[in-house]
């Protein structure tokens, strides 16, 4: 019987955002000699190397936003436009944690107009036949993407610590399917990035709907069994309804530029982590010696 690979998805943007918040916040910005921050970057390194040693996947893939604008802002104006411009001390951070990633020999991933979401979704769609895959992130958008060789691991404590959701876990939780998850949050909408869905419906109600009815369709054709107040509230918002759905719904058809076997986990070479050391990353540097005997 052949053992079926395992590929580990990173969400790199949610561990950068993360890492430097995490550290940011104490002051603790651990400067280059030149005075360039890392803490972001040397974070993310680091939470990956430890999920790698916890999670033992055969094959790796980091994805990233690329830019902040994508083609959801082109369908709506206040598409995360009420998010804060990313601090100074982060901007060097964002290539430095790529630059970082490929000098390590992980494969990073990224799609000019598109979300680091889309192309998670994309690999899902491309390989779930093929591995068990394994997705870090922090981001609760993506429990739609889950299948029953899926699982999404929200980071929740440090680098080690995670609550991992998996298909049969959502379904017992929810009650619905995960790929009906965008059509709740349609309904609700989402204040971080800045759609509003239906206003007046909360989680609570938008889930209901969509466990009874099953889809947007279904309960705009059933509106008048609904509640008044409820069918006034939808009838008064049905464009931001149907756009909120846009907008929640992850794309899984963006074209993924790699063969799956070059998604190989690399072996750490010592001269790889010791360059890595000698140019300042001296956490990343010790992180490695430690999990993988690097003398």
């Amino acid at each position: 019987m052949t053992i079926k690979p395992k590929l580990l998805i990173v969400d790199g943007m949610a561990l950068l955002f993360r890492s430097f918040f995490a550290s940011a916040a104490m002051g603790h910005f651990i400067r280059l000699e030149d005075g360039t921050p890392t803490n972001g970057a040397q974070g993310f390194v680091r939470h990956v190397l430890t999920a790698q040693s916890i999670m033992q996947p055969t094959h790796l893939a980091i994805c990233w936003d690329m830019g902040s604008q994508t083609f959801r802002n082109e369908l709506y104006d206040g598409y995360k436009a009420n998010r804060p411009a990313p601090p100074e001390e982060m901007l060097p951070q964002f290539d430095m944690a790529k630059n970082l990633a490929e000098q390590i020999g992980w494969q990073n991933f990224g799609v000019v107009g598109m979300e680091a979401d889309d192309l998670i979704g994309s690999m899902i769609t491309k390989w779930q036949d093929e591995a068990d895959i394994t997705v870090i992130s922090g981001d609760k958008d993506l429990l739609q993407l889950l299948t029953p060789t899926t699982q999404i691991a929200f980071t929740k404590k440090g680098y080690t610590e995670y609550d991992l959701y998996t298909h049969g876990r959502f379904k017992e939780e929810y009650g619905i399917e995960p790929i009906q998850f965008a059509q709740v949050k349609a309904f609700m909408g989402d204040t971080s990035d800045g759609y509003p869905g239906v206003k007046g419906i909360g989680p609570k109600q938008a889930l209901t709907l969509i466990q009874n009815y099953g889809s947007i369709d279904n309960v705009i054709n059933s509106l008048e069994e609904l509640k008044p107040g409820q069918r006034t509230k939808i009838k008064d918002n049905l464009d931001m309804l149907k756009l909120s759905h846009e907008l929640a719904t992850i794309q899984t058809n963006v074209p993924i530029e790699a063969d799956f076997a070059q998604l190989v986990v690399p072996n750490y070479e010592q001269q790889t982590i010791k360059a890595i050391e000698q140019r300042g990353y001296t956490l990343i540097a010790k992180q490695a010696r430690s999990l993988y005997a690097l003398i």
